[in-house]
């Protein structure tokens, strides 16, 4: 039996020194393709290592994984997409169990004077849920030890923090049933959230990132801390106030010891209640400001700004390591299949020149490569386009960089009417001032609705006329509906569902129309004095809020149509999407704090609010 340690040894490594083998004994290699009984098999398995390689260098996945043929398949298995989301969402489940397990504060209202007793589910019912989760992780853990081979999980410190989380998972999970749910305390709940983290890319950078930036941040916190030291002791000093002094009463409110003082400068040196702390002191003597100022000067305008210059500084450096180490697995991977591929190419040639990969190899394994189509089009476009029968390596190289540009896709085009008339209406009602008349509309319905809002605010909703307003709504409701039609009569339906705008646009329009429908079919046509009884499951004023909610955020197409606001808007939905690795960091913490479900007292104690 072949070393285990081969597995994880990088395949550039050994493909430059030509003598070992990155597969096991007994599998066939791609690097020794010959004329044979076996030559279709050893083809297929460097077909399959170069689709492997091409798929780790477009998610920017290491290389130092096993490569024979069963290792592959279940390779591709596992970062399938059915198993990615399967264990996401398997993730996501074991998370959401704190909102139901015991103690829960999951109720439909949070004021305690009205809040009903929370449903307590029985116990092994989430013990069954979680101990499904936890089955599938360790099979998580099983496979991606066995693909990367023991040499490289005994080097990984995540996947052998991995194992050590679900053991004592496990273990807990274990007691939890032995004592029937009554245990005190559950530490596996607070183990949960790094299931989380583990799974994610971005979430391990940026807590390498945190934990790179601690020392020089830590040194900073000690500035910090002297600096609070040193004036809480001016200030016990500078603020003495006697005790039989009623008029004096500084140091009795913000400086009555030593505990208190630094954390009332803390609270001033992170907050802004700066007359809470100095207004007490400065009405006593103006001279006390120069204490505050220098302690807000010092500590927030310099300290503080800082501590920030810190942490973008290490974050941009750490954003450069990654960005490099990300591109070199890349160049990896591309290398990688450029290898096994030339492996085939070199096949009874005896000439240097007579080695790269040929072209249609290279389309053979792309067409089994995981990617989307349109990166596929670009970089098969690109290949028909050159001269030559074999593929240098600079050549290969030079064919990935479409994954790097971003597809615009083309606007379907428009349909063709013969008659003049249509040819006309589709200029019309296809030209963007037409968008203008729709968000002119849209504004105009708006403020009739806040016009009837601010006749209306001091109206109980059951004494409410609205019949004006119903028949308003109806009206801008048609319209939409109208300018919906027009819309995909001018540009088609392929060319009105390529706009995400137009998208919304649609969706907030037919929800609309159901809602008017439903409530003419249900409260008949408006009328003066419209005040029908509740019917159904919302009354009239129910449907009309929805309606009216769903119209103020049908408001939100004019973002598109204003270029100031769409670079404002675009650029808040990348700072949301770029954010998500450390929302993903909160997000345990959060669900640990309000769930309560560290500490278990068990089913039968109760909580002391």
């Amino acid at each position: 039996m072949a070393d285990p340690r081969e597995e994880s040894e990088p395949l550039l490594s050994r493909t430059r020194g030509g003598s070992a083998r990155h597969t096991p004994a007994g599998v066939p290699s791609c690097h020794s393709v010959q004329v044979g009984p076996g030559a279709v098999a050893r083809r297929d398995l460097c077909l399959d290592q170069a689709v492997v390689f091409i798929e780790d260098a477009i998610q920017y996945r290491s290389i130092n994984h096993r490569v024979d043929a069963r290792s592959l398949w279940l390779y591709r298995r596992y970062y399938s997409s059915t198993s990615q989301w399967t264990l996401s969402f398997t993730i996501f489940l074991i998370l959401a169990l704190a909102f139901i397990e015991t103690p829960s504060s999951l109720t439909s209202t949070s004021d305690v004077r009205y809040r009903p007793a929370p449903w307590e589910p029985p116990c092994g019912l989430t013990e069954g849920v979680e101990a499904l989760c936890l089955l599938v992780f360790a099979a998580d853990v099983s496979v991606k030890s066995y693909l990367v081979g023991w040499a490289q999980f005994r080097k990984n410190p995540w996947l052998l923090a991995y194992l050590v989380v679900l053991l004592v998972s496990l273990v807990d999970w274990t007691v939890s049933l032995s004592l029937i749910c009554q245990e005190p305390v559950r530490v596996r709940r607070l183990l949960r959230p790094f299931f989380l983290m583990q799974n994610s890319s971005m979430m391990k950078k940026t807590l390498k990132c945190i934990r790179w930036s601690l020392p020089e941040m830590a040194s900073i916190g000690l500035l910090l801390a002297a600096h609070l030291c040193l004036f809480t002791v001016l200030g016990m000093l500078l603020f003495p106030g006697e005790k039989d002094d009623r008029r004096d009463r500084q140091r009795l409110t913000y400086f009555r010891n030593l505990p208190e003082a630094l954390t009332s400068l803390l609270v001033l040196l992170t907050t802004a209640n700066n007359p809470d702390v100095m207004i007490p002191a400065y009405s006593k003597n103006r001279l006390y400001a120069i204490f505050f100022i220098a302690f807000t000067l010092i500590g927030s305008l310099f300290l503080m700004n800082l501590l920030t210059a810190i942490i973008y500084n290490q974050f941009r450096g750490y954003l450069m390591k990654s960005l490099q180490t990300s591109l070199l697995r890349r160049r990896l991977g591309i290398r990688a299949a450029y290898k096994v591929l030339s492996s085939t190419t070199a096949e009874g040639e005896a000439h240097p020149e007579g080695v790269g990969v040929k072209p249609q190899d290279f389309l053979q394994v792309l067409q089994k490569v995981q990617l989307d189509s349109d990166h596929k089009q670009a970089i098969t476009e690109k290949l028909h386009s050159r001269s030559g029968d074999l593929l240098s390596a600079d050549e290969f190289q030079k064919l990935f960089d479409e994954f790097d540009k971003r597809v615009i896709k083309e606007h379907p085009p428009r349909p063709e009417y013969r008659p003049q008339f249509l040819q006309s209406a589709q200029f019309l009602f296809g030209h963007h001032y037409f968008d203008y008349l729709g968000n002119l509309m849209a504004l105009g319905n708006l403020v009739t609705i806040c016009v009837f809002l601010v006749l209306d605010a001091h109206v109980l909703p059951k004494d409410r006329d609205d019949f004006v307003l119903g028949i308003l709504n109806c009206v801008f409701i048609l319209y939409y509906l109208l300018e919906m039609l027009l819309k995909v009569f001018a540009l088609g339906l392929r060319g009105y569902l390529v706009s995400c705008s137009n998208v919304f646009d649609g969706l907030l329009t037919a929800v609309l129309l159901v809602l008017e429908i439903s409530t003419l079919a249900v409260y008949r046509f408006p009328h003066p004095g419209w005040k029908p009884e509740a019917l159904g499951l919302l009354s009239l004023w129910d449907v009309t809020r929805l309606v009216n909610v769903l119209i103020a955020f049908r408001f939100l197409r004019i973002i598109p149509s204003m270029e100031l606001m769409a670079v404002v808007a675009s650029t808040i939905l990348d700072l949301i999407r770029n954010m998500r690795a450390f929302g993903g960091i909160l997000a345990p913490e959060i669900l640990s704090v309000t769930s309560e479900s560290l500490l278990c007292p068990g089913p039968g104690a109760t909580l002391r609010r």
